[in-house]
């Protein structure tokens, strides 16, 4: 039986606050205003204290508005008709297509019992150097891609939504700018990608509570979709937006704030989202690629400090291009030897190589002569640089390991790589 209640007690930004019983955390409620109607859901329980964000927004409700309660927490319509559309932060369409209709389920469920697990063992091919090559993405794997304002990364995000090797792409968009909206809309659809999407875009300019939702809608659909056997691939652009709006509710119910006023279970929110990619025996899979930028540049900023400890690892996008250090994927060791044998091989000698080309480039700032053995070094990471780490780079894995023998060969001799000598006489090339 649906509750309902003529009296709100207070208004407070876009919270309204209530006295009633009987309520359930995030249980879903519309308010009834001269203007129409609007979703509200609670946030807040107080004994019979309820407050409640209105998804539109408190602007025109007055204390004498009706308050109904449904009796049930948000649900989302899922169907295979999603597939190519976009929709708002509520789940409703977004395109101005027709309303989809399914089966409702659950969002912000249980993360899957680790006894239904099974342990990575796919990669997901992306057709980039310094992602195949360097740090393999692993089916079922979850990894933030720290940056800054600035940096392409929803750029990288809409290409890797073309190129991966999977069956579903599920984007999550918080907090974007219209036009970043229109950008990821457009490179989808004129790559042929937006077939096999479905989006869920919450806009800077829509309700607050609408962003905190997308990521849940996002694991929910994607959830369903893995669990018919699906390989589904979630992109989540950008979580501190998403922190943003966990910390601006948590402002306004008085909570008491932890490291840099953002709420004190920060950590546990954000994990509720992360663990939620799964590797499904029997079934699907999900896998979860979030963006996260880090304000001022700082890593020790709660969001990305937070993320570190849950995920599998980081890209670290600076300068345009995914960095050799600092960036690792964790899971990369359980695919690697069952790509190429010289995968492992080219990965570590490379990148020691490039640490060796840093150091010379230190001593040339520095004024010190180059020995024959610098101005290889110093060809060396130019080439790497341009033809590795570049993310206009769009090869297949193989493609790229020949590459790096290419290079190798191009800037020393077999000797000088340190790989073994077992590797050079079958992969150097004639």
């Amino acid at each position: 039986m649906k509750k309902i209640y003529n009296r709100i007690l207070s208004i407070v930004g876009n919270v309204i606050t209530v006295r009633a019983q009987g309520i359930a955390y995030e249980e879903l409620a519309e308010v009834k205003t001269k203007r129409g109607r609007s979703l509200a859901q609670v946030i807040k329980l107080d004994k019979d204290l309820v407050s409640l964000q209105v998804f539109l927004g408190a602007r025109g409700i007055s204390t004498a508005d009706e308050v109904r309660f449904l009796g049930r927490s948000m649900k989302v319509v899922f169907s295979h008709n999603m597939l190519g559309r976009i929709f708002n932060g509520s789940g409703l369409p977004l395109d101005k297509g027709p309303s989809i209709e399914g089966k409702l389920i659950e969002i912000k469920g249980p993360s899957v019992n680790p006894a239904k697990r099974i342990i990575p063992r796919h990669m997901i091919r992306t057709n980039i150097p310094m992602i195949d090559v360097f740090n393999s993405l692993v089916e079922s794997q979850k990894l933030p891609i720290f940056s800054v304002s600035g940096e392409p990364y929803n750029e990288l995000l809409a290409r890797i939504a073309l190129q991966a090797e999977v069956d579903i792409i599920i984007l999550g968009g918080i907090g974007l700018r219209y036009d970043q909206y229109l950008f990821f809309r457009r490179v989808l659809e004129e790559g042929g990608a937006l077939s096999r999407s479905v989006l869920f875009i919450h806009t800077a300019s829509d309700p607050i509570v609408e962003g905190i939702m997308v990521p849940d809608l996002s694991l929910a659909v994607a959830e369903s979709f893995a669990l018919e056997g699906r390989r589904v691939l979630v992109l989540l652009t950008d979580m501190t937006n998403f922190c943003d709006a966990l910390k601006e509710i948590a402002i306004t119910m008085e909570q008491v704030p932890s490291n840099r006023g953002y709420p004190g279970d920060l950590y546990s929110q954000l994990a509720a989202r992360y663990e939620k990619a799964v590797d499904f025996e029997g079934a699907g899979s999900i896998t979860i690629l979030a963006v996260t930028t880090m304000p001022g540049d700082d890593v020790t900023h709660p969001i990305p400090d937070n993320t570190g400890y849950i995920t599998e690892g980081q890209f670290y996008l600076r300068g345009g291009r995914i960095e050799p250090f600092g960036s690792l994927s964790r899971l990369k060791q359980l695919v690697n030897d069952k790509t190429r044998p010289d995968h492992r091989a080219i990965m570590d000698g490379m990148i020691q190589l490039y640490a060796k080309y840093k150091e010379t480039e230190e001593k040339r700032a520095m004024g010190f002569r180059m020995s024959r053995w610098d101005e290889k070094l110093i060809k060396y990471g130019e080439m790497f640089e341009r033809e590795m780490m570049d993310l206009a780079v769009n090869i297949p894995l193989e493609k790229a390991l020949d590459n790096g023998w290419r290079i190798l060969k191009s800037c020393f001799l077999p000797q000088e790589t340190g790989l073994r000598s077992e590797l050079i006489d079958k992969f150097w090339p004639q």
